[in-house]
């Protein structure tokens, strides 16, 4: 497997992941589950960041105690609509971060991925970004939106996902080798119709209660 592939494989988040799957797993249940592991995804993805020492004083005593490197500015991309699933989350762990958003669907002839919104904070050449979609099936809309976000310069990209299809990261590796992909597994195949198998169906349906 690619270097740049990490998958995490905590048992608190595998254990949430099989609960997703389950047919049976209604749709409240299914936003809360997904919810939970995006805010331990958040803890994982975030262990490289820098932190700098300021000098505090706790009830005792003074100490130079450490906190975030103030520098060091976040912004989580939200691919829509399921992307959405995996912002509360992570929002809830770095409240700090800004949002940006990109929607990309697919040309149903061609299955070439179309933007019809693209909005990230104007100061995104100063931020590492977080690009999330719980899904990496083809990898077309992963490859489009990462490119996309390409031209504005971000400091750095990450790809966050929750099921990873071999074929995706395949594809998504082939176009962008220098995007570190985090996902917490990596399924069997594609079927005809594009779906991760064994998967857990399609992620913004079962988000949003929608067919």
């Amino acid at each position: 497997m690619h270097d740049r592939i990490t998958i995490i494989n905590h048992p608190l988040i595998q254990h949430k992941l099989t609960l997703m799957r389950k047919a049976e797993t209604s749709t409240a249940k299914f936003r809360s589950l997904l919810k939970e592991i995006s805010l331990l995804l958040a803890y994982e993805v975030t262990r490289d960041l820098p932190l700098k020492d300021e000098f505090i004083k706790t009830p005792l005593a003074p100490m130079n105690a450490p906190i975030l490197a103030p520098e060091k500015k976040l912004v989580i991309i939200s691919i829509q609509r399921a992307g959405q699933g995996i912002l509360d989350g992570m929002l809830e762990l770095i409240p700090t971060a800004r949002v940006g958003h990109i929607g990309l669907y697919r040309d149903p002839k061609t299955l070439i991925p179309i933007e019809y919104y693209f909005k990230v904070p104007q100061d995104v050449d100063k931020r590492d970004v977080l690009v999330i979609d719980p899904m990496l099936a083809t990898g077309n809309t992963a490859v489009a939106a990462v490119e996309r976000i390409k031209s504005t310069n971000p400091l750095s990209i990450k790809f966050i996902c929750i099921l990873a299809a071999p074929e995706g990261l395949k594809h998504f590796t082939e176009y962008h080798p220098d995007v570190p992909i985090y996902t917490v597994a990596v399924d069997e195949y594609l079927d005809e119709n594009g779906y991760i198998i064994p998967g857990l169906g399609d992620a913004g349906d079962r988000l949003f209660g929608t067919k």
